[in-house]
């Protein structure tokens, strides 16, 4: 009997044909495409086994001042002289199939892909030993297909031409270890202060784990994290059978000696500077660690050489070298806010904690500025008059007091004006002021400036009790010598890459974030620390360092009891220099409480050295007007003393001063000059 297929089992048969089919065709063009691959690797030839390229970081002026490498020996070492526990230690945390796969490991790849889906997120790496060395080589981490697949043909190269012994071989040597060390030879070196082949199993464990984050897993900068990223990796030798649970027990409580005197790295030129364009670098341009090192950079930042160098030698000249004190300074340009020179401290191999825009510390009357142009912006001129005397203030619904004192507990015991009392820095006037307007004006208004530290809104903010950054307090400063445009700390002005490509340049941002004739009128109440006429029988702030003085300058000191400020600016620079203890220490000595605004004036003079004196411009909506310091009123012929004094237009003075209208001036009596001179004895120790 003959059966005859149904309609549908022939239907069914010709769709399995036809699979058949499709997958042997998929099949055979696979095996084409591999080959072609394989073919293209062999014509291609064995590639260069290369060392990175250096990253280079310039000046404004195009001189080169850094290298990722500067003053580096980059060491290649055979297999036979690198410690087993090193590679081993490599291969179970990297690619525990290194040795088994053709360049890519399809199941690891397939694993990650299910990792990252159920995750919605890049969570797990597949990468082999063989494709790092490839992007190693590249020098490029773009996140691109071209750059993929470039990567993919580097990997085949690489292992159709090159033993695994080699690859391996060139990725120990090539591979960044952090702190500047490439290699395994130079990071041994660096961290331990021995060779290769001396590492322990212990060491060779923890320096494994460092590549996959070489910030992030340096035991210098975070020993915690570093040991969690060693247990992982001694736990992966366990898992490939390289050691047992006790070994990798014991290598993890064996207590690790590093040594700090074998640096690869000795930055001569602005080293807290280039240490801050790194940080820039990671965080805004966001650049692993990796490619910063080795990436072939150029990278194009706003150091000004010149000026660097004179605010080292004037620090280093300023401050007795027994002491103890520490210093930072920063200098921006207030139209770009290039930074163009920076210290963060007195020795940078002694110490790179950066105090210039990582420590916060109480700025003192240098933050008055801020209020007073909130207070000129809610209706006080110049010739605002308040009691300068002993006053207590009641806050917080009558819960709490407040009682500021001046220096050395001298008061007025009389209106002074708002001109007096910034030049004169009294207290009182200060916390009068930020009562009456309103303590989170004081807030709202130093936010706008840029200041990034939090802020209480109490009496005592006034008095600048709140800590801040130098960095933060130089860009405040620029933005009120820019008449209220908004300028931001600017490090980098141009990153191209190592094809010569631009990958990054700055763009300035104009947006007007002050009234500009209320920061025109805060300027010119900050020139009134270098400008004796202010009153007759007062002494200013910057009464010490007038005689060295050439040109015009707006600015503010500030003194605690822990920190000494000085922040000012000529039309074409602005300068913040301070001084104090690490440990917030008591400043005692009379010399030591000068430095701030010695180191000031003699950088200010000297980086403007042979440039115009410039005065600064006023802005539209502002009229000038000569007045009498001693009572704020237009002056007169008679009046001994004459000032010009800027308002914004329609809040100047229309008063007269008649006090020396038909006066003789009388002789003083002694008692008199007592009482006259109290500004005297309070200013005596500036």
């Amino acid at each position: 009997m003959e059966i005859i297929p149904s309609s549908r089992f022939r239907g069914t048969l010709k769709y399995i044909r036809a699979f058949v089919f499709i997958s042997l065709i998929l099949a055979i063009l696979f095996t084409v495409a591999i080959g072609g691959f394989i073919a293209f690797a062999k014509f291609e030839g064995a590639p260069p086994l290369a060392v990175p390229q250096t990253t280079i970081f310039y000046a404004d002026d195009g001189t080169k001042i850094g290298e990722s490498d500067n003053g580096q020996k980059r060491y290649w070492v055979g297999l036979d002289e690198i410690s087993p526990y090193v590679i081993e230690a490599t291969v179970a945390v990297e690619d525990r199939k290194f040795f088994e796969h053709h360049g890519f490991d399809v199941k690891r790849i397939a694993a990650a892909l299910i990792a990252d889906m159920k995750a919605m997120a890049k969570v797990q790496g597949a990468s082999t030993i063989t494709q790092q060395y490839a992007r190693n080589l590249f020098l490029s981490h773009d996140k691109t297909w071209t750059r993929k697949l470039q990567e993919a043909l580097y990997t085949i190269r690489l292992e159709t031409n090159y033993s695994k012994k080699e690859i391996l071989e060139g990725y120990l040597n090539t591979i960044y270890y952090g702190h500047g060390a490439y290699g395994i030879e130079a990071a041994a070196n660096y961290y331990f202060g021995k060779t290769a082949k001396q590492l322990t199993l212990s060491e060779a464990s923890m320096l494994a784990g460092i590549p996959k984050g070489p910030f992030y897993y340096s035991p210098f900068i975070n020993e915690k994290r570093a040991k969690e990223r060693q247990k992982a990796v001694l736990l992966s030798m366990v898992q490939s059978g390289y050691i047992s649970k006790k070994e990798a027990e014991k290598a993890y409580q064996a207590p690790l000696v590093y040594s700090r005197h074998h640096e690869v790295i000795k930055r001569q030129i602005a080293p807290y500077f280039q240490d801050v364009v790194k940080h820039v670098l990671r965080t805004k341009l966001g650049l692993d660690e990796r490619t910063i090192e080795m990436g072939g950079l150029r990278v194009y930042t706003s150091l000004d050489p010149k000026m660097q160098a004179i605010a080292e030698q004037q620090i280093r000249d300023t401050i007795d070298p027994n002491s103890a004190i520490q210093a930072a300074l920063v200098a921006m340009d207030p139209h770009t806010g290039e930074v163009k020179a920076l210290i963060g401290g007195r020795d940078y191999e002694k110490s790179p904690f950066n105090r210039a825009v990582q420590a916060e510390r109480q700025p003192g009357s240098t933050f008055k500025p801020f209020l007073y142009y909130a207070a000129i912006k809610h209706g006080f001129t110049p010739s605002t008059q308040m009691r300068s005397e002993l006053t207590t203030f009641t806050f917080d619904d009558g819960k709490s007091t407040y009682t500021p004192h001046n220096y050395n507990n001298y008061y007025a015991n009389d209106t002074i004006t708002l001109a007096q009392a910034i030049a004169l820095s009294d207290n009182v006037f200060a916390v009068k002021t930020h009562l009456f307007i309103g303590e989170e004006q004081l807030v709202h208004t130093a936010k706008k400036l840029g200041i990034t530290s939090k802020l209480k809104a109490v009496p005592s903010l006034a008095l600048g009790t709140s800590p801040v950054k130098v960095i933060d307090m130089v860009n405040a400063y620029s933005i009120l010598a820019n008449n209220g445009k908004k300028v931001e700390p600017v490090f980098i002005k141009k990153v191209v890459n190592h094809k010569g490509e631009i990958i990054y340049e700055y763009k300035k941002n104009n947006e007007q974030v002050l009234d500009p004739d209320a920061a025109y009128v805060t300027t010119q109440l900050m020139t009134g620390m270098f400008d004796p006429k202010l009153n007759d029988y007062t002494t200013v702030t910057g009464q010490t360092i007038l005689k060295e003085i050439t040109r015009h300058y707006a600015g503010k000191s500030g003194t605690t009891e822990t920190d000494s400020w000085m922040i000012g600016y000529a039309p074409q620079l602005v300068a913040g220099v301070w001084t104090g203890y690490d440990r917030a220490e008591t400043i005692d000595k009379v010399a030591e409480k000068q430095y701030a605004k010695k180191i000031w004036v003699q950088f200010m003079e000297k980086s403007l050295q042979g440039k115009p004196a410039k005065t600064f411009k006023p802005t539209k909506g502002v009229v000038g007007v000569y007045i009498n310091p001693d009572n704020g009123k237009l002056a007169t012929k008679a009046c001994p003393v004459k000032r010009l004094t800027y308002y914004i237009a329609g809040t100047e003075p229309t008063e007269y001063c008649t006090d020396h209208l038909h006066k003789k001036k009388k002789k003083k009596t002694h008692k008199e000059e007592e009482n006259k001179n109290w500004f005297e004895k309070w200013f005596n120790w500036f």
